[in-house]
């Protein structure tokens, strides 16, 4: 039975596998922390050309944070030393940034948590480098619908399993794979917490959505079989058929009456081209 817990302004706070329900403070210091995650993806973007190194872009993101006051949330966590994840092609999620460089024709996830004071703001976007195929292009732009399709279910009185069935429809009807293996999650004060949003289900199932949620949506879909594995480096996963994949993330608020998205791009950046 899925257990609810409202949270106390400054009360300490654990993984215990509550949901829990934060008050108006807590979308308070979510906003800023929000709004940093997308105010980082806008001004990576002139960044994202061929010949770019993936270690000068997370270089970059590292000087942003802190600059801003925050501390990425990556640097450190579970022995990551990066400041992002930046994830191509075939790569569904936590591709190392590293001397690799990006070539025409890629398709790029960047997933950035500042930690500013206290909150986490997490957000991943897609970026197309150079000349990208048309077949790549229509899965990152399926991918976006994907995941808007999600946060238009993620209101009062709705279940995960309609967030989650509206993504696997949409994937679907254009005969793509959802990954199965990893999925969005409570945020806050916490990185990692309850729920688990899964990104496949059935409507009417799973946590029911109560104001003061506070999590993630970060649908991976793939060009073909849902499927991935884990690469040897303990991190970085993959589709095993090597097929495409891509991926969009906001972290969002449930609220009285629907939700709001803390993540949104200042700058109007919400799906490539960026032009």
């Amino acid at each position: 039975m899925t257990e609810y817990v409202t949270v106390a302004p400054d009360a300490p706070l654990s993984r215990d596998g509550a949901i829990h329900l934060y008050g108006p403070d807590a979308f308070e210091g979510m906003r800023p922390a929000g709004r940093l995650a997308a105010e980082i993806l806008d001004t990576i973007t002139p960044l994202m050309v061929p010949g770019a190194l993936t270690r000068d872009i997370d270089d970059a993101i590292r000087v942003q944070m802190l600059a801003a006051g925050a501390v990425p949330a990556t640097l450190g966590y579970r022995g990551y030393t990066h400041s992002s994840c930046i994830s191509i092609n075939h790569v569904v999620c936590h591709g190392i940034p590293s001397e690799r460089t990006l070539k025409d024709g890629d398709i790029v996830n960047v997933d950035v948590t500042p930690l500013l004071n206290g909150w986490h703001g997490d957000s991943s976007r897609m970026y197309l480098i150079g000349d990208v195929p048309l077949k790549a292009r229509r899965l990152v732009d399926v991918t976006y619908e994907c995941l808007m399709l999600g946060i238009e279910q993620a209101v009062p009185g709705n279940h995960m399993g309609d967030v989650a069935h509206a993504i696997q429809r949409h994937a679907e009807q254009h005969r793509y794979g959802v990954v199965r293996d990893f999925c969005g999650h409570g945020v806050g004060r916490l990185f990692h917490d309850a729920p688990e949003v899964v990104h496949v289900g059935r409507p009417g199932t799973g946590p029911e959505l109560r104001p003061g949620m506070i999590f993630t949506i970060e649908p991976m879909i793939n060009v073909g079989r849902a499927d991935v594995k884990l690469l040897d480096d303990g991190w970085t996963a993959v589709t095993r058929d090597r097929s495409l994949s891509a991926q969009f993330e906001h972290t969002i608020a449930i609220t009285e009456t629907g939700c709001e998205i803390f993540t949104l791009s200042p700058a109007g950046m919400h799906q490539p081209p960026y032009a």
